[in-house]
């Protein structure tokens, strides 16, 4: 608030000179002097053309004239008490209540309208930023109320505002925005963390729970890239395995979620409380994967990787059905983070490719499976591939990936 005052304070000395300046300079008012001037001219003037007049005999009694003239000249004599009374007004009088006008309009209009009292609040709040963010940055730490969330996300934003290369600061805003679901203000504020610090393991994890919120499939593809990274970079975190099973899981890659899951169990102990709800978890994605392999209109596929392929962290894992001619064109198809291998995946018609054909319309197949290194699926140049034998549908299918395009 000094900083307000001060600046203030140096407005009005602003507006106060500026005010002051044309009443000082003002000059006395001499339009009296000006007129008597006027007059005297004019009455000499009148008085030769009455002599000229005079002369040519226009006029017979000059004098009298004259007379008249100089009557007229008196009635127009300024009153010099009135004169003396505007000039007995010092230009301190009107200047001082002017100042003190425009102080008490200024400070007044602020008190009434300018929120001084937010301000203040503002201030404070973000005066408490380092005491609220400690909570934040607890691991399993205190829980903020919804008040002290709203405080540490103004102080935040007011921080970045003048620190926009802050990379923690964008990474607490980014939870704070993940704890009320906000996903837009999260993938963003993860974002700019990243873009800050991209090889920080505690970044990219957020940043990759930002980008899983989202519908785009784009962005929960680089969210399991993102992951995959940390896990082969071997990040110890049970968040990292927590997101790759529930995606899994909601891809129908069963088989994934159980070892992520499997993985988690290892992690927190019998002890834990939380191991039996991953029992529960385990026990639903066997019974979903045992549905989905006993039914003949689905296609289990096991993949294998040779010793001699080179696989790239970031690359994809995407798996395809083709009709048993061969055919380039996938009947379905789907599309992994890389994990580890050897895995298992379920297909069916959820992955087919066209509504009009679908995956259990098939008698026979085969499958092909390829590492994309670079996300796009139109180029495949050094790619790694592996491709079945033809096999009847409802048949378990075996891929080992161990060429190369």
């Amino acid at each position: 608030m000094t900083l307000f005052w001060v600046a203030s304070a140096i407005l009005i000395l602003l507006s106060s000179v500026l005010i002051a300046i044309p009443i000082i300079r003002k000059k006395a008012n001499t339009d009296d002097v000006l007129r008597d001037e006027l007059n005297k001219a004019l009455y000499k003037d009148r008085v030769s053309e009455l002599a000229e007049e005079t002369r040519s005999g226009i006029v017979d009694d000059q004098q009298e004239l004259v007379n008249d003239l100089k009557l007229s000249l008196l009635d127009d004599v300024p009153n010099h008490q009135s004169s003396k009374a505007r000039r007995s007004i010092t230009p301190l009088a009107v200047l001082l209540p002017s100042i003190v006008f425009v102080i008490a309009l200024s400070y007044g209009m602020y008190f009434k309208f300018g929120a001084s009292g937010k301000v203040e609040e503002w201030q404070q709040v973000s005066a408490n930023l380092p005491e609220l963010s400690k909570k934040l940055l607890v691991p399993e730490g205190a829980v903020l109320s919804d008040d002290e969330m709203r405080d540490l996300t103004l102080a935040l934003r007011t921080r970045l505002y003048y620190h926009p290369d802050d990379s923690t600061g964008w990474l607490l805003l980014g939870r704070i925005a993940l704890a009320n679901r906000d996903v837009i203000t999260a993938i963003g504020a993860m974002k700019k963390a990243y873009k800050l610090k991209p090889d920080d393991d505690d970044v990219k994890l957020g940043y990759a729970q930002a980008l899983m919120l989202s519908q785009e499939e784009l962005d929960q593809t680089v969210a399991r890239r993102i992951l995959g990274q940390l896990v082969q970079n071997d990040y110890v975190d049970l968040r990292v395995f927590s997101l790759l099973a529930f995606d899994a899981y909601e891809r129908a890659d069963y088989t994934a979620a159980i070892r992520y899951w499997k993985v988690m169990q290892r992690m927190i102990g019998p002890e834990d409380g939380r191991y039996s709800m991953l029992v529960q978890s385990i026990d639903n994605a066997q019974q979903q994967l045992a549905t989905s392999t006993a039914s003949d209109k689905s296609v289990s596929v096991t993949i294998a990787v040779s010793d001699q392929v080179n696989i790239e962290p970031n690359s994809a894992l995407i798996v395809s059905v083709h009709s048993a001619d061969g055919s380039p064109m996938p009947v379905a198809a789907a599309r992994y983070p890389l994990g580890s291998f050897p895995r298992t995946v379920v297909l069916d018609d959820t992955n087919s490719m066209l509504q009009d054909r679908k995956l259990s319309s098939l008698e026979s197949l085969l499958v092909r499976v390829r590492l994309d290194k670079d996300g796009n699926v139109a180029t495949k140049q050094e790619d790694w591939f592996g491709e079945s034998e033809v096999v009847k549908m409802g048949q378990p299918v075996s891929v080992t990936i161990d060429r190369q395009y």
